[in-house]
């Protein structure tokens, strides 16, 4: 038996030069999608008679729903050690075997402030201007060194953020639920309750994981708070923030504006309000799109599919 392999959204369409593809092809056939799928439907028919698929983070969802539509998947591989698009549960209950792959270091970071230095010094923006025969500089930029960053979310990421911005000379503040005096002196962070980090914050930054307790954290209230020269960062989830409540404030300039790199429903509608504002820059969720991550990604995606065929274990994701 031949086995089917789908690679899922690979928009770039790069899948197949990162990994050694062909290793497996005497045992595997490979098809790539290179486009996001319209609706759950379209996913059930398309993916129909694969043995074997490979996800990109969470641009698919496998929810039980579409577990239960797909009889011959065997074995589901994301990027990533784990991945909360993926129903762990009803994949054990269906024998389908659930991996991962490893990843290279934190670009996520760097999307952050890049979103920042966007915002505050408009670099992509008068590039634009001068490659299209612009006169000469029109934006007063606004060094960030001396502001104050708060951090919502002092986990790996939240703290390498914060690392980043003391180098930048800013001041860093942090919050989440869990998050205490303590943990943020051993981080070299001041502690500030939300409502706190929100009025006192020139630029505030998101690094928490989606789930029941962050999903519509910052909605009309908290954005509120914020100052009117304010910025809202969020290169985590997009349903973190509630979208309804920041196209308002970014609307009726409440806030200074937004730097987003993930959103409600991605891909971003091409009619979507993000895309006419003048105070919001967005990206195409590029957090953890980059060629050492893609290098990491794809060939351990290869190595488990090997070690599968092989009868070998492989990077199991187990639901908890």
């Amino acid at each position: 038996m031949k086995y089917r392999c789908a690679i899922l959204d690979d928009y770039q369409n790069v899948a197949l030069s990162y990994a050694d593809w062909p290793s497996l092809t005497p045992e595997v056939d490979i098809k790539v999608f290179n486009q996001p799928f319209r609706s759950t439907e379209e996913v059930h028919r398309a993916l129909q008679g694969f043995q074997i698929i490979c996800m990109m983070r969470e641009r698919t969802a496998f929810l039980r729903n579409t577990l239960e539509a797909l009889p011959d998947l065997k074995l589901l591989i994301t990027t990533g050690a784990g991945n909360k698009s993926i129903d762990l549960a009803a994949a054990a209950e269906r024998g389908i075997t659930v991996a991962g792959t490893g990843t290279f270091g934190n670009p996520t970071t760097g999307v952050a402030f890049g979103l920042i230095l966007e915002l505050t010094r408009r670099i992509g923006f008068e590039n634009a201007r001068m490659k299209a025969g612009a006169p000469w500089q029109v934006t007063v930029g606004q060094d960030i060194e001396g502001l104050t960053l708060g951090v919502i979310g002092l986990g790996k990421l939240g703290r390498r953020v914060s690392n980043v911005a003391k180098a930048f000379g800013m001041k860093v503040i942090a919050w989440s639920a869990n998050l205490t005096p303590e943990k943020c002196k051993e981080a070299g962070v001041d502690y500030a309750t939300k409502e706190d980090l929100l009025r006192n914050a020139d630029i505030v930054t998101i690094h928490l994981v989606l789930g029941d307790r962050s999903r519509g954290l910052l909605g009309e209230k908290e954005l509120a708070l914020m100052k009117p020269t304010a910025y809202l960062i969020n290169t985590s989830r997009g349903p973190i923030v509630d979208e309804k409540a920041l196209i308002a404030a970014l609307s009726s300039k409440s806030i200074g504006g937004a730097g987003l790199d993930v959103f409600d429903v991605e891909p971003l509608p091409l009619d979507h309000p993000f895309r006419k504002m003048d105070n919001v820059v967005i990206t195409p969720h590029l957090g953890y799109v980059s060629q050492q991550n893609y290098e990491r990604y794809f060939p351990d995606i290869v190595d488990d599919i090997r070690q599968w065929l092989d009868g070998k274990p492989v990077r199991v994701i187990a639901p908890k």
